[in-house]
């Protein structure tokens, strides 16, 4: 069974920065198309960054080049580089993963980790 676990989550002021990572158990990383995610409270959940299977990546325009998203294979695990953080940015961040998703739409995505907070203040 797949399981996520997210960290690297925490507060940090306008400006700054933090690195996510998210580890993957149970299978094998390398064939799993990655995603982070991300919901505000009140607000539906949004993709922020994907990576696919072959190490292609996707952002959203929001992120406009302050976000990096890479994989390590070899250490079944997904990073989320945040720089220049804005207060917008706070939300909590999820990690998602799926073999068979050619979308980067939230409900597509099978295996889920519980999110980790990030919190921007002004």
């Amino acid at each position: 069974q797949v399981r996520l676990v997210e960290s690297g989550g925490g507060l940090v002021q306008a400006g700054g920065s933090l690195r996510l990572s998210c580890v993957l158990s149970g299978r094998t990383i390398t064939y799993y198309r990655m995603a982070w995610f991300r919901q505000a409270p009140g607000k539906e959940r949004d993709f922020v960054a994907g990576i696919r299977s072959g190490g292609t990546t996707y952002y959203a325009d929001s992120i406009e080049g302050r976000f990096t998203i890479s994989r390590d294979n070899a250490k079944n695990t997904v990073y989320l580089e945040m720089n220049s953080l804005k207060p917008e940015d706070t939300a909590v961040y999820f990690c998602a993963a799926d073999r068979t998703t050619t979308t980067w739409s939230p409900s597509s995505y099978d295996y889920w980790g519980q999110g980790t907070q990030v919190t921007v203040s002004s």
